[in-house]
């Protein structure tokens, strides 16, 4: 591409540097999937996203006159399945010019991500922090009960733990065995990433996780680092930050799609609900975040389907479930599809997320992305001693069964057997969805499902995903199913009519609408408490 000189003079350029050969790119942060609609916002966005990621990545590989990139990782906290992604975006980006990452903080994740590097450096006084993976949920059952306040929690079946935290005053040994499991998968996959990159053994890589290392000096003489240096080491006098070469990189950008054939994308991001998606700003143990509405994603599928460019749909699900209802909905449209529909996995695609995915024609799934918890659960706080501490007295008039899912007292033996008969109803049509979507036996559907996680490793062996990757590897298997180009264009789907208010405006008129249970009167879940933070 020619270069617009009188640009180039405002980049402050030494003399004799005739262009930058080098820009620096920060990763930092925990890295949300959504991002603006728009290429040139995303490139632009403060708040980065793995989407304004793969774009800024996109241009820098395009770029002719560039010569490499520096990878800052810094203050890095995305989560082992989004380092996984950025790993892949680095790897691809290593094909076509030099990397270089630069890591302050030598952390699992930031060595996940900076594994994609052709080049791995680390000062002299980086932190060093290769501790493993571990995760630590509270249980909060006694605490509740010393206040008056009781958790009834009925579930399908033993290792459904969504609600046992608000239950419970401990953690049952069903749920130890699927969490340990979990984060024995992640240690693998851990390992398997950093030997690849590093060109050594599986079992010297994972001799890096029991080594204990305390300095970079020890890292780079064990083979996890190439060199132990500073920054203004690593480049030279042509090197300049991402943001100050972004006109050039904007060349980079036209509208996907537009008249030629393309791949849609619908995101399936958060808690899901029934209804249209929205935010929920409240401070909630359970439900705050993202909320994935069913008539939104509905209506997005349906767009797609309709849309006469779109050729194959894709589908990113970053979520633990919620609503069975809004899954099976969400289901159906995926399932009835006559185009060619990928899953992609990202940090959860769990319970409900998992649901939804049994209807696709492929699933991909990070090695790190928590996934399965065939399961279903249902429940309510009991607050009848709160109440009388309080000097509160609810009385009910009418129906007694029209008040089941009163807080004010426990359920009837009678209510109890309804509802566990109601969600075994929902587990019987949950494993059927599993067990024709993904060609396997419905006993054992049930033998791998009873509400047990997997990571998205086991869950390969187990034949509940057809492969490891990310969303590039999605796109392109989408490609591959409707015989499209692998670079095709894609574009992300919504309902019609979404809008015209601008996305900020929409986001705070829908939070509006948001209630402490948003789930309407549906009381009946597969969902997977996000409460899960690996560390």
């Amino acid at each position: 591409m020619s270069l617009n000189l009188p640009f180039l003079n405002k980049l402050n350029l030494p003399d004799g540097v005739s262009h930058p050969t080098w820009v620096v790119l920060d990763l930092t942060g925990p890295y949300p999937e959504r991002s603006p609609t728009q290429p040139i916002q995303a490139l632009l966005s403060r708040t980065e996203s793995l989407e304004a990621l793969r774009a800024r990545v996109d241009a820098l590989g395009n770029a002719e006159w560039l010569h490499g990139v520096l990878v800052r990782v810094s203050e890095f906290t995305a989560s082992p399945a989004t380092a996984h992604a950025i790993r892949g975006l680095l790897r691809r980006l290593s094909e076509k010019k030099r990397t270089v990452a630069f890591l302050p903080q030598l952390t699992m994740t930031a060595l996940i991500a900076a594994s994609g590097a052709k080049e791995i450096v680390a000062p002299e006084s980086a932190d060093v922090m290769l501790t493993g993976f571990a995760v630590e949920p509270t249980f909060m059952g006694e605490f509740l009960k010393k206040h008056g306040i009781e958790f009834e929690n009925l579930r399908i079946k033993e290792y459904k733990a969504a609600l046992t935290r608000f239950s419970e005053d401990r953690m049952d040994d069903h749920n130890r065995e699927q969490l340990q499991a979990y984060l024995d998968s992640a240690e693998t996959a851990w390992v398997r990433d950093l030997a690849e990159a590093r060109g050594v053994g599986e079992d010297v890589a994972r001799g890096w996780l029991d080594a204990d290392f305390t300095s970079a000096r020890a890292m780079k003489d064990a083979g996890l680092l190439d060199k132990v240096a500073y920054e203004d080491e690593l480049v030279g006098p042509g090197t300049r930050p991402l943001q100050a070469v972004v006109d050039l990189l904007a060349a980079q950008f036209g509208k996907a799609g537009g008249k030629k054939d393309r791949i849609a994308v619908v995101p399936v991001i958060g808690t899901i609900v029934p209804g249209k998606s929205k935010h929920n700003p409240l401070p909630l143990p359970l439900l705050g975040g993202p909320m994935a509405g069913s008539d939104t994603v509905v209506g997005a599928l349906k767009r797609a389907k309709d849309d006469k460019h779109t050729k194959a749909i894709v589908v990113y699900v970053n979520s633990g479930g919620g609503s069975a209802l809004a899954s099976d909905l969400m289901w159906r449209e995926i399932e009835t599809s006559d185009k060619p529909v990928v899953v992609v996995m990202g940090e959860y695609a769990a319970s409900g997320g998992y649901y939804l995915a049994a209807g696709a024609d492929h699933i991909v799934a990070s090695p790190y992305t928590l996934t399965g918890s065939i399961g279903v659960v249902s429940g309510k706080p009991v607050m009848e001693k709160f109440n009388e501490r309080h000097g509160l007295r609810p009385e009910g008039v009418g129906r007694a069964s029209a008040l089941k899912f009163t807080t004010s007292r426990a359920f009837t033996d009678e209510e109890r057997e309804h509802m566990q008969r109601g969600i075994a109803e929902v587990y019987d049509r949950f494993t059927t969805r599993v067990a024709e979507g993904r060609g396997l036996r419905k006993e054992r559907v049930n033998e791998i499902g009873r509400g047990r996680i997997w990571s998205g490793a086991d869950a390969l062996d187990l034949g509940l995903v057809d492969e490891l990757g990310d969303l590039h590897t999605g796109v392109q298997r989408a490609a591959e199913l409707a015989g499209l180009p692998l670079d095709a264009p894609t574009w992300t789907a919504a309902p019609k009519g979404h809008g015209p208010l601008p996305e900020f405006v929409q986001e705070v008129r829908d939070a509006a609408q948001v209630s402490v249970w948003p789930f309407g009167q549906e009381r009946v879940l597969t969902w997977l408490d996000r409460d899960l933070k690996v560390r």
